[in-house]
C-alpha cells in the first residue's frame, strides 16, 4: 500500500495491479478493517493527480475494496467520501475513456453495494444515464469508437441499480425513460446492441413483477428489431459476433413474447446456483466482470455475494469431504478416454460415405 504512494507513475500503476488481483481473487476484509481509511486516501490522489491507466486501475480496486467491506457502515463510508470523485471523473470529457469507464463501473457497483439512501440512488441512476443517453448514441451508433466500452460500462452500471430500484422511481422510468434503449438496439458495437437489448428484457421483467404493462408507441417494430438481430446474418460483422448475438436476442425475444427465461446453472466447489431471471443474470454479470476468475472464490466465500444470492452462510468443509469432492487423475483419464471413444465413433458414422444422410 505505502507504493501507491510512490512518485513513479510506473511503481504506483504496479502496486494498484497487485491489490486488484489480490482484491478480486481472495477475501481479505478483516485485513482491511483497520486500513481502509489509509486505502482509500490512497486512491483518492491516484484518482486525483493520476491520469489514464493509473485512474482506471484505482477504480477498480476502489471496487474491490468497496466489496470486500460490504454493505455496513464502512463500505458506505468508502462510498460516500469517493462517489464525488468518480462522478467528476466519469462526467469530464477531457478524461481517459479507461477511466471514465472504470469509474462507470465503480459507481454502479459501489452505489449497489454501499448506497445508505435514495437520493445517492437517484443520482447515480441519473449520471449514468446521462453517459450512455447522449444524442451520439442514439442516432446509429455513431458515437466514436472509443467511447463505446464506456458506453457499456454506464449502460451495464446502469441497468444493475435498476434491480434494487425502489416501486415509485422505478415506475418513473417504466413511464418514459426507458424509450431511449431501443435506438441502441441499432449501435455499431455488438456489446452496446446486446445490453441495450438484455436491459430492455430486464425492464420487461421489472414491469411485469410491478403489474406493469410496459407500453411501447411501436412494441411490433420493437419485436421486428429483435427478430432481425436474432437472425442476423451480415458478413459484415465477425462470425462469432453474430453467434453470440443471435443466440442472445433468441432469449430476449422468447422471454418478451412467452415471459420464458432461459435458466443457467453456475457451478462453483460443491455448490450451484441458479440465474432464473434477468435481474439475476445482471447481477451475475456485473459482479463476475469486476472480480473476473475470482468470481468463484467469492461465491464461496464472500458473506456479501452469498447474501445477494441468497446462498447462506460460507460452506465449511473438513478434509475428508474436500479429498473425497475431488476426482482422482485416472477417474478424469476414464472419463476423457470414454467420451473420446463415443465423440470419435459419433463422427466416423457422419463421416462414412455410406452413411444415409438426409
Amino acid at each position: 500500500m505505502d507504493t501507491l504512494l510512490d512518485k513513479s507513475a510506473k511503481a504506483r500503476q504496479a502496486a494498484l495491479q497487485g491489490l486488484r488481483l489480490a482484491l478480486s481473487s481472495r477475501t481479505l476484509s478483516e485485513f482491511l478493517l483497520e486500513r481502509r481509511l489509509t486505502l482509500t486516501d490512497s486512491l483518492e490522489k491516484c484518482l486525483k493527480k493520476g491520469k489514464g491507466e493509473e485512474q482506471a486501475l484505482a477504480g477498480s480496486v476502489l471496487t474491490l475494496l468497496c466489496l470486500q467491506m460490504g454493505s455496513g457502515p464502512e463500505g458506505e463510508e468508502v462510498f460516500r467520501s469517493l462517489k464525488p470523485l468518480l462522478v467528476s471523473v466519469l462526467t469530464d470529457s477531457t478524461a481517459s475513456p479507461s477511466a471514465r469507464q472504470s469509474c462507470a463501473t465503480a459507481l454502479g457497483m459501489c452505489c449497489y453495494i454501499a448506497a445508505g439512501d435514495l437520493e445517492d440512488l437517484v443520482s447515480c441512476l441519473s449520471c449514468l444515464e446521462g453517459i450512455f443517453s447522449t444524442p451520439s448514441t442514439g442516432e446509429g451508433g455513431t458515437a466514436p469508437a472509443q467511447h463505446r466500452p464506456l458506453h457499456c460500462s454506464a449502460l451495464q452500471s446502469w441497468s444493475l441499480l435498476l434491480t434494487i430500484c425502489p416501486p415509485s422511481h422505478l415506475r418513473s422510468i417504466l413511464d418514459n425513460r426507458w424509450l431511449q434503449l431501443p435506438p441502441l438496439l441499432t449501435s455499431s458495437s455488438v456489446a452496446l446492441r446486446i445490453l441495450a437489448g438484455e436491459t430492455i428484457a430486464l425492464l420487461f421483467e421489472l414491469a411485469q413483477d410491478l403489474e406493469e404493462d410496459l407500453c411501447h408507441q411501436d412494441t411490433e417494430f420493437l419485436c421486428t428489431q429483435l427478430k432481425v438481430l436474432a437472425t442476423e446474418s451480415n458478413k459484415y460483422r465477425a462470425k462469432t459476433d453474430r453467434r453470440r448475438q443471435r443466440s442472445i436476442f433468441r432469449d430476449i425475444l422468447r422471454f418478451i413474447e412467452t415471459g420464458e427465461y432461459q435458466e443457467e446453472t453456475v457451478r462453483f466447489g460443491l455448490e450451484c446456483m441458479y440465474l432464473d431471471s434477468w435481474a439475476r443474470q445482471r447481477t451475475y454479470q456485473a459482479f463476475k466482470e469486476v472480480l473476473g476468475s475470482g468470481i468463484h472464490h467469492h461465491l464461496q466465500n464472500n458473506e456479501l455475494l452469498r447474501e445477494i444470492f441468497g446462498l447462506g452462510p460460507p460452506l465449511v468443509l473438513d478434509a475428508a469431504a474436500l479429498k473425497a469432492s475431488k476426482v482422482s487423475r485416472f477417474e478424469k483419464h476414464l472419463y476423457n478416454s470414454a467420451a473420446f471413444k463415443a465423440r470419435t465413433k459419433a463422427r466416423s458414422r457422419v463421416r462414412d460415405k455410406r452413411a444415409d444422410v438426409l
